[in-house]
C-alpha cells in the first residue's frame, strides 16, 4: 500500500520550464500546487538550450504566447534573482536573398519589432565575417542562463510554497490522482509536461500527433578575443526555422540556393546561431535529427560543421570548445499539444523547441481550459 504524499489543487508532471510556467500560473490563481519530476534537478532541454526568448521570430499562437511571457519572465527574473538581459536578436544577412526576407518582415511587423541594419551597422553589434551584407535587429527579444534560469524558479516557487517531489517517477495519471513511487498525490486537476517523455504516459496520443524526439548537437566554446556580444545571433539558416519568416516571399529563394549550395548542411538540420552566456563564453550549434529512440553514438562530423560554420559567422579561427553536448525536445505536426486524456487531466507539451519562449504564454490557455479561473495578477 503506498503512502499518501498529499493533496493539492494542481498536481504538474515534470519540473522543466513547461512544468514550471504551469505550476507559477497556478500558484498567481491562489491555487495549492504539488510538482513530481523524476530526477533530482531539471536536466532536459530546459537546461540544454541557447537561453533564447525569441518571440518576435514566431507566428500564430507561438508569437502571441512568446509575447505574453516576455512580462513573466521579467518578472520572475527580479523575483527569483536569475540573469535576464532585453538584448534583442541581430540577424545576420549573408547573401542577398536573406536580406530581403528580412526587409520583407521588417515591412510585416513594423520598426517596433524589427529594425533593418547596414553591414556597417551590423559588424557594430557582433562580430562577423566579410560576407555579411546586412540584417536586421528584433529589439525585444530576451535572453536567459538556462542553466540557473529553471533551479532558480523551482527555489522561488518552492519558497512561496510549491510542493516538490524531486526524484520521484509519476508512474500512473487518473482522474483525482498520481500514483507515484514515493505515495499517491490526491489532486483536483493535473497537468503532464514531461515534454518527449509524453510516450512514456500516453503513447497512443503520441502516435496520434506523431511526437517524436528532437535531438541536437550543441557546444559551449571561448568567444573569439574575448569579445562582448549582447544579442542572440541568427543567421539564414534560421530563417528556415522559425515560422514568422513564411510570411515573406523571398523565402522559397533562401530554401532553395541553400539547399543546393550546402545540401549536408540542411541534411542535418543546421539552425547556425549562438548566444554568449554571462561567463563569456558562447553556446553554439544548432543541428537537428528526428526519431522516436535515437542511437546513443554521436556523429563528429556534426560538431565539426557547427565549429567551421560558427567559425565563418564570427570571422574567427579555430574555436576553443568547453563542452559538448545532446539537447533534447519534442517534436510533432503542430507547435503546440494541448490533450484532454481523462478529465480533469490536462496533457501540455510543446513541440516545436520553443518551451522558452512560450511556455509562460501558454500556461494560462491551458489552467483556463481546466476551468480553474481568471489569473489573479
Amino acid at each position: 500500500m503506498l503512502d499518501t504524499l498529499g493533496s493539492a489543487d494542481v498536481v504538474v508532471i515534470g519540473a522543466g520550464i513547461v512544468g514550471l510556467a504551469h505550476a507559477h500560473e497556478a500558484l498567481e490563481r491562489g491555487l495549492s500546487v504539488a510538482v513530481v519530476e523524476r530526477a533530482d534537478r531539471a536536466t532536459g532541454a530546459s537546461v540544454r538550450n541557447f537561453g533564447h526568448a525569441c518571440a518576435t521570430a514566431q507566428a500564430g499562437d507561438a508569437l502571441r504566447y512568446g509575447m505574453a511571457a516576455r512580462a513573466t519572465w521579467t518578472e520572475l527574473a527580479d523575483e527569483a534573482g536569475f540573469w535576464l538581459r532585453r538584448t534583442g536578436t541581430v540577424m545576420v544577412a549573408r547573401a542577398e536573398d536573406e536580406l530581403a526576407v528580412l526587409a520583407e518582415f521588417a515591412e510585416l511587423r513594423g520598426e517596433d519589432q524589427a529594425r533593418m541594419l547596414t553591414a556597417g551597422q551590423v559588424a557594430e553589434r557582433v562580430p562577423v565575417g566579410p560576407d555579411v551584407v546586412g540584417g536586421a535587429w528584433l529589439p525585444g527579444d530576451l535572453r536567459v542562463d538556462p542553466r540557473a534560469a529553471a533551479p532558480a524558479i523551482a527555489r522561488h516557487l518552492a519558497a512561496r510554497g510549491v510542493a516538490f517531489h524531486f526524484a520521484t517517477t509519476a508512474h500512473t495519471v487518473e482522474p483525482g490522482a498520481v500514483r507515484t513511487s514515493r505515495g499517491v498525490l490526491k489532486a483536483g486537476a493535473i497537468v503532464l509536461a514531461t515534454g518527449h517523455d509524453l510516450d512514456r504516459h500516453y503513447p497512443e496520443l503520441a502516435a496520434e500527433h506523431a511526437v517524436r524526439r528532437c535531438a541536437l548537437r550543441m557546444l559551449r566554446v571561448d568567444a573569439p578575443g574575448g569579445a562582448v556580444i549582447e544579442p542572440a545571433v541568427q543567421t539564414g539558416y534560421s530563417l528556415l526555422r522559425y515560422a514568422g519568416f513564411e510570411a515573406c516571399p523571398s523565402l522559397s529563394e533562401v530554401r532553395e540556393r541553400l539547399t543546393r549550395e550546402h545540401p549536408e548542411l540542411i541534411g542535418m538540420g543546421l539552425n547556425l546561431m549562438y548566444t554568449q552566456r554571462p561567463d563569456g563564453t558562447l553556446t553554439i550549434g544548432d543541428t537537428h535529427a528526428y526519431d522516436t529512440t535515437h542511437d546513443p553514438f554521436d556523429d563528429e562530423e556534426l560538431d565539426r560543421a557547427v565549429l567551421a560554420e560558427t567559425a565563418k559567422l564570427l570571422g574567427a579561427g579555430e574555436l576553443t570548445v568547453r563542452e559538448r553536448w545532446r539537447g533534447v525536445y519534442a517534436a510533432g505536426r503542430e507547435p503546440f499539444l494541448v490533450a484532454a486524456p481523462a478529465e480533469g487531466v490536462r496533457v501540455a507539451a510543446v513541440t516545436s523547441g520553443i518551451g522558452m519562449t512560450t511556455a509562460f504564454g501558454l500556461a494560462p490557455e491551458v489552467l483556463d481550459g481546466l476551468g480553474l479561473g481568471a489569473a489573479g495578477r
